[in-house]
């Protein structure tokens, strides 16, 4: 039974987190203060509380972390659909903006449907 954490080893997590900020030299101050999340959602994690999902994500940016490493359940997709990643990378291009990401995705989406159609 995967229950109210979904699988989210958020012990792990907070370990890796903890991990990157010795390597870094950094202290939890400094984390608070470069990522934007409240020094008492450190404090905490460290005491086995799952941190809120904004801050999860600026906590995984600023080490690079990858949130569904930490996931262990029957429901983890293996890899993310193809679409997926097209997208995230085409939202990250520094060379496009929203609307020209925007554009691009559609294209690429009409033709991976298409195709992917073609293919059954």
């Amino acid at each position: 039974m995967i229950g109210e954490d979904k699988g989210f080893d958020g012990d792990g997590f907070y370990r890796a987190l903890e991990a990157t900020v010795i390597a870094r030299s950094k202290n939890w101050k400094q984390v608070a203060a470069e990522t934007g999340v409240n020094a008492s959602t450190l404090t905490r994690m460290a005491k086995g509380k799952k941190p809120d999902a904004a801050s999860l994500a600026a906590l995984s940016a600023w080490a690079g972390l990858n949130p569904s490493d930490f996931v262990q359940a029957p429901y983890k997709a293996q890899r993310p659909e193809s679409m997926a990643q097209i997208s995230t990378l085409l939202r990250g291009d520094p060379n496009l903006d929203a609307e020209g990401a925007e554009a691009v995705e559609a294209i690429v989406r009409a033709a991976y449907e298409k195709l992917r159609k073609a293919q059954e």
